[in-house]
């Protein structure tokens, strides 16, 4: 319950007058400052900050391209590479946001040798080669801020090799069923090394895990949805239920829960599912279509319910467990 709340009512129930609910108020805490603010506060300002440099060192060579030229790209971009490096190995308490600098102006440094070489690779090639390199980074430096952006550029580079090899297009075809597979498989490894399974190994943290979890789902169940609604139901689909199906098992356990996971990974299938019910009732329907409207509807929101009900059972049930082990 939220605690302003939780202290209206016991002011309404007790009667308390003004002077009564300011000093309770102040047992309360309510004014203070939260107590994660100083541990939270200046990670943020260092993220934003390193953030804003990494990309305003993009925008600076971008607007001064002429004038730089091509050596003095590549010097400004390896250089920053360099001293951001260094910066994170002499000063501990400012590498993760050094790191990520790093791993902005290695994505940049790609980006540009890509356009001035014109190697004619990919640009699936340049996203996977930008993950691998910087794959040893995120592993030193053991952080949320570098194992989230590495994740999104991870799963950009399964997104465009899946589109590559699709005929460079965004296709859903029964040929194409091996192809989708191996996406989704990759998309599977990256999550379960973002896991608390690998967190040992990895270090990567929550944030890392909810990010893998959220474009896992949206690459599944946007190839299954497509896959549905083509032309005659693609296996797509199927195995998209399937996959989202172990996916959610596999949060089910102590160990690995993670609520906000869990619930991305109900509301792919639950996404999946109400689209499926829906071809299965309007597709050569005849007659009124409001009643199998007003059947659909009730449908999802049954389902919603239902796993939203689930959630937090397995919420309550291993939070009452790690309180009795505790």
């Amino acid at each position: 319950m939220d605690l302003r709340l939780a202290l209206h009512e016991l002011e309404a129930a007790h009667g308390l007058d003004d002077g009564a609910s300011r000093r309770l108020q102040a047992l309360a805490g309510l004014g203070d400052e939260p107590r994660a603010l100083k541990r939270w506060l200046p990670l943020g300002l260092a993220v934003l900050a390193a953030a804003l440099l990494g990309l305003g060192l993009i925008f600076w060579i971008a607007a001064n391209w002429e004038t730089l030229g091509r050596f003095g790209r590549f010097a400004v971009l390896q250089g920053a590479i360099v001293a951001m490096g260094i910066g994170a190995l002499a000063r501990p308490a400012w590498r993760a946001p050094l790191a990520l600098v790093v791993l902005l102006a290695t994505g940049a440094l790609f980006a540009y040798f890509g356009q001035t070489y014109q190697t004619g690779a990919d640009p699936w090639q340049l996203f996977a080669l930008w993950a691998a390199l910087a794959l040893p980074l995120a592993l030193a430096v053991r952080s949320d801020l570098l194992w989230a952006p590495w994740t999104l550029v991870a799963f950009v580079a399964i997104a465009l090799w899946i589109h590559a090899h699709t005929g460079h297009r965004w296709r859903v075809e029964p040929d194409d069923l091996a192809v989708h597979l191996l996406g989704w498989a990759a998309a599977g490894a990256i999550v379960l090394a973002m896991s608390a399974l690998a967190r040992r190994f990895t270090g990567a943290g929550v944030w890392a895990l909810r990010t893998a979890v959220t474009l896992a789902v949206v690459v599944i169940a946007s190839t299954a949805l497509a896959g549905l609604f083509s032309r005659s139901v693609a296996t797509h689909y199927g195995f998209g239920l399937l996959v989202l199906a172990a996916l959610a098992a596999a949060f089910v356990p102590r160990r690995s829960f993670d609520v906000f996971a869990l619930s991305a990974v109900a509301l792919g299938l639950n996404t999946l599912a109400v689209a499926g019910l829906g071809r299965l009732l309007f597709e050569n329907a005849h007659g009124d279509p409001i009643g199998r409207l007003f059947l659909l509807g009730a449908l999802a929101a049954g389902m919603l319910a239902a796993s939203v009900n689930g959630v937090l059972r397995l919420a309550r049930a291993h939070a009452a467990a790690e309180g009795a082990t505790a």
